[in-house]
């Protein structure tokens, strides 16, 4: 299994919206895209930068799929967030394998 991390640092002044925007608009359309299989969105906790920080990771079953979703989604999805709030927000990604 591959995971699709995303970890966002977001602006105070725009959080509750990006929150809101987050887990009515952008996850469902991520989820919608068939590619991943699941989601789990957590805050992290005792972070010393200001406003706050999620990690949002998307599982997928293969690279295959994370692949399909770089190329076909990935530069739509990206610019949307950066279309509704410009520089409130920096996101860093990561990809893991599972291990079992």
């Amino acid at each position: 299994m591959i995971i699709y991390n995303v970890t966002l640092n977001v602006d105070d002044s725009i959080h509750f919206k990006w929150l809101e925007w987050m887990q009515k608009e952008h996850i469902p359309e991520m989820l919608s895209t068939g590619l991943f299989t699941g989601y789990r969105m957590c805050r992290l906790l005792d972070v010393e930068d200001e406003g706050s920080t999620y990690s949002v990771q998307y599982s997928c079953h293969s690279l295959i799929e994370y692949n399909k979703y770089k190329e076909e989604h990935a530069p739509h999805m990206q610019q949307e967030g950066i279309k509704r709030f410009q520089d409130k927000f920096v996101a860093f990604r990561t990809l893991m394998e599972v291990i079992e």
